[in-house]
Order: structure tokens, then C-alpha cells, then sequence
């Protein structure tokens, strides 16, 4: 394979169960990250997902949807939006996350050429965010280390700064720069306003106060933008509700989600748009083209029905509105002394830690000391698998770790994922305070 990272030695995972993997030399890894990447919701080891695999491969595994469409696409679509916010009508499915986001980024465009204002194109985000990586979805973040030797590719789009308690608690700061990105932009360009409404690994499990949210929808229906949400991680009831699109006091334009629809067990996302949106492309234009291969194919729709299907017999995404905020306080009360610990962030399943200096308790640590590096290696040596971000350029964020294990894990195995993640939080920071003195 080609690694993302040359000089890392990769285990190599043959088994799952639940919540614990096996590597090929037989040692076992408690996952705290549902896979790695927050995907694997509802643990490994589902013999229901693979049986809706299997029975869907043997009647009809593959047809492509630009000319013929398949049962279980169609009932998929009912099922999903059915859950979606109210008024999310019309749904696309793509292969994963970023593709979604593309496809989110494409509608919104397509919606505004068929309304008749071609001159709409720029996307306002916040800089500290993650979209994906391709072009067009890296494009969106502000954070340049992620673009690299890609820039001259990118299409440079505006960026607002993040409302963190370092910041902006109030969000006041975040919606003025929004104005100002407006009349530098000129709203009659601005296509839409792209975000996360929780965060995942560029800030996370962060998410910003009430007063932004009220003030982007005054700018919404002031402007004439979209508001599109990546929900590629809080989809499917990763913060404890089926979107987190759920918890504002707006429904958004369109939702890209991915990861909890396939649960990790067939690579599936979908883009989910207001009855509003497609009502333009249906009055217009009347096409909508530019897909690709798998998009809707009938076996990864077959799992994501049996995803949803879990989720509402195993009450999973009320079982995560109610232990999440117990989890968070348990991770607290863990990570509690330890001076390096500044903020223990949680939105049901999606956690976050953030590290801070423990000389003074505020300012970021080092970036030589390559402190969230050094906590995902040494969570590898306890058994333990976590997801952990660098400092980033633009000095919006420090090092931060994940937290985000699956809906299904025993209480026992979530015990055992804050004992672990503590000790190694421990042993670190005894370490960054020996580097600092």
C-alpha cells in the first residue's frame, strides 16, 4: 500500500469484535474511534450488516443509476430523509464523505444558475475545518498545512475564524468576520456557507454558541445563500440525535452525511437537500448529472437500511443521547489534575480533548513537542486506539484528541477506554512537563 505516512509502522488488523481488534501478531486493541475514523458505529462484528449484504449481492449486487434505479436506493431515500430535518426531501448516495460534500457543493451551485444568478460561486467556512480531500472539499479549509504542494490546484475561498472559548465565546467576533467576508466577496457572489455544526477532527466535538447559528440564519434569508452542513461524522445519531442539524433553531439547505450510514460495513454516503433546492433544478433545468460509478448502487443501500433499521430496534441514538453526557463526565473527571487537560468537549459519541501549556494553562503547547503524535502512539502501546490533531498554522487550534467509540460498546469496554485514555494522557503529559522544565 501507499501509506499516509512513510515512517509509521501500520498493525495490521485481521479481526474485530465488538469493540476490540486483533492484530496479525494477536495483540488486541481497544477502539475508541469506531473504526479509526468514527465510521464503524455499530462496532465490529455485525452478523445482521452482513446478512444484508449477502442476501442483497445474491438478488442483484450492482446497476448503475444514471439510466435504471434499484429497490433498495429508492427505499433508502424514503427511509433517509423520513429522519432528516423537516423539509429534506430529495437525496443523492455517493461512496463516502467527501464526495457527499462535493456533490453538496455542486447542488448548491447547480441551485443558483437554475434561479438565474450564475455570479453565485464563493463558499464561505470556517478556516479550522475538515471537508475531505479532494480538490474541491479541500479547498474549503483554511488550514494550508492540509493543502500543501495542492494549492495551486485549489479554488481559494473565503474563511471565517472559529468561536472557541480562546476566541470567540460569545460568536459575535465569528459573525462580523462573516459580514465582512460578504462585502468583501459581494453577497450577490456567495453560493452558500459550508460547515460542520459539531466538528470532528479539525476542533473536536466543538460547535459554535447559539448566537452564531441565530445570526448566519439572519444572513441566510438577508443574503440569499445556502447553508450546507457536513455531517459526514454527527450523521446517523453520532451526537445523539439522528442529525445534528436537529439541535438549531434552522433547517439547513443541504446535508451531507456518510460515515454511520454504512456503519463501516459498505462505503456509502449520501447528499439530502430541501424540498426548496431541488424545486429549483426541477423548474429549471430539469438534469442533474455527473455521478459516479457506485452512486446508489443496490448493495451498500441494502446496508444502509439495515443500519437504520438497528438504530431504531436497538434505540441506539437514544441509548447515545443519554450516555454521552455521562461518558464526557467520566472522561472529565479521568483526565481531572492533569494540567495539560484544559477542555474536555462532548455531543453524545463525539468527544474531544484540549491540550493546552500546563506552565500557564491557556497558550498552546510547542509544536515541536508533537504532543498529539505522541498520545496515538502511546495509546498503540496500552492497547488502545485514538485519532489525535496537530497544531495548525493559522494558530486557531492546539493539539486535541478524539473520543468517539461506537454506539454498541459495553459499559465495561467504555470503562476501560477512559482507564486507558488517561493513563496515556498521564504518562504524556509527565513527559511534556519534563520537556518543559
Amino acid at each position: 500500500m501507499l501509506p499516509p505516512e512513510f515512517d509509521r509502522r501500520y498493525p495490521v488488523v485481521v479481526e474485530g469484535d465488538g469493540a476490540w481488534v486483533r492484530d496479525a501478531a494477536g495483540r488486541r486493541y481497544l477502539d475508541a474511534m469506531s473504526g479509526g475514523s468514527m465510521a464503524l458505529t455499530l462496532g465490529h462484528g455485525r452478523p445482521d450488516l452482513v446478512e444484508a449484504a449477502h442476501a442483497q449481492a445474491e438478488k442483484l449486487s450492482f446497476v448503475h443509476n444514471e439510466r435504471l434505479t434499484n429497490p433498495a436506493q429508492e427505499q433508502l431515500a424514503q427511509e433517509l430523509t423520513a429522519v432528516a430535518p423537516a423539509g429534506m426531501e430529495r437525496v443523492h448516495f455517493v461512496t463516502g464523505g467527501a464526495e457527499a460534500n462535493e456533490l453538496a457543493l455542486r447542488l448548491a451551485r447547480s441551485y443558483h444558475v437554475e434561479r438565474g444568478e450564475p455570479s453565485r460561486w464563493r463558499v464561505i467556512s470556517p478556516a479550522q475545518a475538515y471537508h475531505g480531500p479532494t480538490i474541491a472539499t479541500l479547498a474549503l479549509t483554511g488550514r494550508a498545512g492540509l493543502q500543501g504542494p495542492l494549492t495551486p490546484y485549489l479554488r481559494q475561498q473565503p474563511h471565517i475564524p472559529p468561536s472557541t472559548w480562546r476566541f470567540d465565546p460569545s460568536g459575535e467576533q465569528a459573525l462580523h468576520a462573516l459580514d465582512e467576508a460578504l462585502e468583501q466577496a459581494g453577497p450577490g457572489t456567495v453560493a452558500a456557507f459550508f460547515a460542520e455544526v459539531v466538528s470532528a477532527a479539525a476542533l473536536p466535538a466543538y460547535t459554535p454558541p447559539l448566537r452564531f447559528w441565530e445570526g448566519l440564519a439572519e444572513r441566510r434569508e438577508r443574503h440569499g445563500f445556502l447553508i450546507c452542513f457536513d455531517e459526514v461524522v454527527t450523521g446517523m445519531g453520532r451526537t445523539g440525535s439522528w442529525f445534528a442539524a436537529d439541535k438549531l433553531p434552522f433547517t439547513p439547505d443541504i446535508i451531507a452525511t456518510a460515515k454511520g450510514l454504512g456503519a463501516g460495513y459498505a462505503a456509502i454516503g449520501a447528499t439530502i437537500c430541501h424540498q426548496r433546492v431541488y424545486d429549483a433544478v426541477a423548474a429549471g433545468s430539469r438534469r442533474f448529472t455527473l455521478g459516479h460509478t457506485w452512486d446508489g448502487a443496490p448493495l451498500p443501500c441494502a446496508v444502509g437500511l439495515a443500519v437504520i433499521d438497528a438504530l431504531r430496534r436497538e434505540r441506539l441514538i437514544e441509548h447515545v443521547a443519554e450516555r454521552g453526557p455521562r461518558l464526557r463526565d467520566e472522561l472529565a473527571a479521568a483526565l481531572d489534575g492533569i494540567a495539560m487537560v484544559r477542555e474536555v468537549r462532548g455531543h453524545g459519541f463525539l468527544l474531544g480533548v484540549e491540550y493546552v501549556d500546563p506552565r500557564d494553562r491557556e497558550s498552546f503547547l510547542p509544536a515541536e513537542l508533537g504532543v498529539a503524535g505522541r498520545i496515538d502512539d502511546v495509546a498503540l502501546e496500552h492497547g488502545l486506539i485514538t485519532l489525535s490533531t496537530q497544531p495548525t498554522g493559522d494558530g486557531y487550534a492546539g493539539d486535541q484528541s478524539l473520543f468517539a467509540p461506537a454506539f454498541t460498546a459495553a459499559e465495561e469496554d467504555l470503562a476501560e477506554m477512559v482507564s486507558r485514555f488517561a493513563a496515556v494522557v498521564h504518562e504524556v503529559a509527565e513527559r511534556v512537563e519534563d520537556d518543559l522544565s
